[in-house]
């Protein structure tokens, strides 16, 4: 049984991965019935001036997948998602090709959601696990 509220596309979410996210490289690669899974590119975008993955955009890849898997279980017409808290712990140095982030829930409230994030190298050795609290909004009715 799917978490999702609807039957999403890989097209539809990626018409959702927008400024940042696309700017990086970030590319939305599978749905499963719990998981969201998406990859970025290690390279100049991405690096820190040592030439290995940034922590910070190992966090933006996780609080992309992160939001958009929120905005996912949620009626699009009734509530939107934001971001509350993330945090990130960096196991292992990535320096080329891509890393792969999927993100599972751990809590799926009517106010607020919790997302697990495991960042994994092309190997599927563990670059970075993160944490993700989602505020769950009401959007305004339209006039």
């Amino acid at each position: 049984m799917s978490i999702w509220f609807k039957p999403y596309t890989l097209a539809e979410i990626t018409l959702l991965n927008v400024h940042m996210a696309k700017h990086i490289g970030i590319e939305f690669a599978e749905i499963g019935a719990d998981f969201l899974r998406a990859r970025m590119p290690v390279d100049t975008r991405t690096w820190q001036p040592q030439g290995i993955l940034h922590g910070g955009a190992s966090v933006a890849l996780a609080e992309t997948i992160g939001s958009i898997a929120a905005f996912m279980v949620v009626d699009p017409d009734k509530h939107t998602c934001v971001g509350q808290e993330i945090n990130a712990n960096h196991m292992r140095a990535a320096r080329s090709g891509f890393v792969i982030g999927t993100t599972r829930p751990l809590h799926l409230g009517r106010r607020s959601h919790v997302w697990d994030i495991r960042i994994a190298d092309e190997q599927e050795r563990l670059v970075c696990v993160s944490r993700i609290t989602m505020a769950v909004l009401d959007r305004e009715p339209a006039k």
